[in-house]
């Protein structure tokens, strides 16, 4: 228990002092939670020992960060949103999957490698996306709602892809249709229980904030769980908690109240980034890494950008939500780790891929602080909260 407080209470000084330097130099915070992991990590000077303990409690931000996400989203607007997404979506991540795997392919790594290279790079990152969008009612509700809807669309596919490389069998049509009929019985149970029980249980004790907030996460957490078990992600059933309290009257005052505890366990995830990178094969693999990351932090927008044309989304600034989906996913690290536990991908590959999506979360943090508002920006007249 010592050990677990000490690790715990070692991440929170050094994220402190560098976030605190970062801001003195005006440089993105999550820069400094990265170079964190780095500095002090098993690959620095090692004074955290269990990396995979604050793994664990690091990966509880992220579902926490879709609750609150869903918590400014009514699900009928949503909903249109999604549908509207679904082809933009599959379009891009097969653009930027072919050329991920073509440069892989061209640098010298073998087919197998590329393609599950590309299969994880071509998602986005919500964790990015959504902690850097103001929570203005412009941003949050026009283009917090839009980016959501392609990141939950991607979020399915990652499902897919995961259930492939962990599956001994092929999965088949019959089982994606069943694995949609699921989603959509959850989102009804969802909103059937919230309206009749969870929303007259807040009601009863709107006086009490403590047992309001302990209802919310209760909320969140039993969702979640429930989703994991039909075969989706803990951040799908999370999402869905959000989006079906959205509709109560004290949603706006529930997410105020929980930014704190999703602020606390996202320090933890980039925290745990930048600890698991391996130096030694860091600098073999960086400079092909930082070119690829570089391309994509360019290309993807384009493609995003390209395929946003035709959208609908009115009110919305579609070349910076183009901007902001500029990067790979979590999603990315968690295919690249499978994919070599399964025996898919070498170690190599694998280190490159999570290198590769390190560089474009750092490259992409750049951009959109020192171009767009956000609640991390640097520059007064870009910081909005």
């Amino acid at each position: 228990m010592e050990n677990f407080f000490f690790d715990i209470g070692i991440v929170v000084v050094f994220s402190a002092l560098l976030a605190w330097v970062a801001l003195f130099f005006r440089q993105p915070i999550i820069i400094a939670y990265i170079f964190c992991g780095i500095l002090i990590g098993p690959w620095g000077l090692s004074l955290v020992k269990q990396v995979d303990f604050v793994d664990r409690i690091a990966h509880i931000g992220i579902p926490l960060l879709l609750f609150l996400a869903g918590l400014d989203l009514k699900p009928r607007h949503f909903a249109e949103l999604l549908k509207n997404s679904w082809w933009q979506t599959l379009g891009s991540c097969f653009l930027v999957a072919l050329i991920s795997s073509l440069f892989a392919f061209i640098w010298g790594f073998d087919v197998i490698d590329s393609l599950f290279l590309g299969q994880a790079l071509m998602f986005s990152s919500t964790i990015l996306v959504v902690k850097l969008l103001p929570t203005t009612t412009l941003h949050q509700k026009m283009m917090g709602a839009f980016c959501i809807a392609i990141l939950i669309a991607q979020d399915v596919l990652a499902v897919g892809v995961l259930m492939m490389i962990t599956s001994t069998a092929a999965v088949g049509a019959s089982q994606i249709f069943f694995l949609a009929f699921k989603g959509v019985l959850l989102l009804g149970v969802a909103l059937l229980v919230e309206q009749f029980f969870v929303r007259r249980m807040m009601e009863y004790c709107d006086q009490f904030h403590e047992t309001l907030y302990l209802l919310s996460l209760a909320w969140c957490m039993g969702v979640a769980m429930l989703a994991k078990e039909l075969g989706f992600s803990y951040e799908v059933g999370a999402f869905i908690a959000g989006m079906t309290l959205a509709r109560s009257p004290i949603a706006l005052f529930l997410a105020q109240g929980l930014k704190f505890f999703r602020d606390f366990f996202l320090v933890l995830f980039f925290f745990v980034l930048g600890a698991r990178l391996d130096l030694f094969l860091t600098v073999r693999l960086l400079w092909p890494a930082v070119l690829l990351g570089i391309f994509l932090v360019i290309v993807k927008p384009l493609v995003f950008s390209s395929l946003f044309q035709f959208s609908r989304g009115q009110g919305i600034n579609l070349k910076e939500a183009s901007v902001r989906l500029g990067q790979a996913s979590e999603f990315s690290l968690i295919i690249a780790i499978m994919a070599y536990e399964t025996g898919y991908v070498t170690l190599e590959m694998s280190q490159f891929i999570q290198l590769t999506t390190i560089v474009t979360m750092i490259v992409s943090s750049y951009r959109v602080v020192y171009a767009y508002p956000t609640p991390l920006g640097v520059m007064e007249k870009l910081h909005r909260d």
